[in-house]
């Protein structure tokens, strides 16, 4: 009895820490909201070479061979039953809706949600946010608004470029391994996708950069315990980035692909 009594309080203490978390979470996306009219150019643009253009080949990297093989588990099984004509379609279409936006998501969680907690939680733990307060600055307005609006503008351009790299890639492998001609490729990409394939995965990215950003902020914003609580905040904050990227991948597809 004293052992149930014991998981019960466990479980009730975790509800009201995560019901507490998601309301802060909540008023911190309201403040920088209500600030990004103050947001500063010089350090929006500044992050979006950080967070953004840096991110670039990473994400290139792990798209070309996403595409890559792909094609190679599905080019052979198209053409076993004859629907060779639809190799290209069926690869552009997944990189647009799911696996680009998705993937990128997921890698720009590890590197730049980690960098941006990371940097936060430092600034936390060695009392520079404080100092920000001292001098009258805002720490949501000088730290968040800039790292928001970086997340959310390079996000869907890192998915462009992952789309293109993408379908690239299975093109290579259906051409030089599967044999196809790169007409039956090319046509089947102009037959199939459409441009909306291509907005709903932009928006998924929009979606997706701005969770990074807001839990990484709030990670860092929060962190204690000096460098091993850094460490810890870093940690959580990607795991519950990728989490919550994957939840809202659900609902956005069923509001966007219905």
């Amino acid at each position: 009895m004293a052992a149930l009594i014991a998981v019960l309080e466990g479980i009730g203490r975790y509800v009201i820490d995560s019901l507490e978390n998601i309301g802060r979470i909540m008023i911190l996306t309201g403040q920088t909201l209500f600030h990004l009219r103050s947001a500063s150019p010089r350090h929006t643009l500044r992050q979006m070479a950080h967070l953004g253009v840096d991110s670039l080949p990473i994400v290139l990297l792990t798209i070309l061979f996403t595409g890559m093989v792909m094609t190679v588990q599905t080019a052979h099984e198209f053409i076993k039953y004859g629907a060779q004509s639809s190799v290209g379609g069926v690869v552009a279409i997944a990189m647009g809706r799911e696996l680009a936006p998705v993937l990128t998501g997921v890698v720009c969680a590890g590197r730049v949600g980690a960098a941006i907690t990371a940097e936060i939680g430092s600034m936390k733990v060695t009392e520079q946010i404080d100092a920000l307060r001292v001098m009258a600055t805002n720490p949501v307005a000088y730290l968040v608004v800039p790292r928001l609006l970086a997340c959310v503008f390079m996000l869907p351009l890192l998915v462009v470029f992952a789309n293109v790299i993408g379908t690239i890639g299975g093109y290579l492998v259906a051409i030089s391994y599967a044999g196809l001609s790169s007409y039956t490729y090319l046509h089947s990409i102009k037959v199939f996708a459409v441009v909306n394939d291509l907005t709903g995965g932009l928006v998924k990215a929009m979606v997706f950069g701005g969770i990074i950003a807001i839990i990484g902020c709030y990670k860092g914003l929060t962190t204690t315990e000096g460098a091993e609580g850094v460490g810890r905040a870093t940690t959580g904050s990607v795991v519950t980035s990728i989490i919550l990227i994957f939840i809202a991948n659900y609902f956005l597809s069923l509001a966007l692909y219905r």
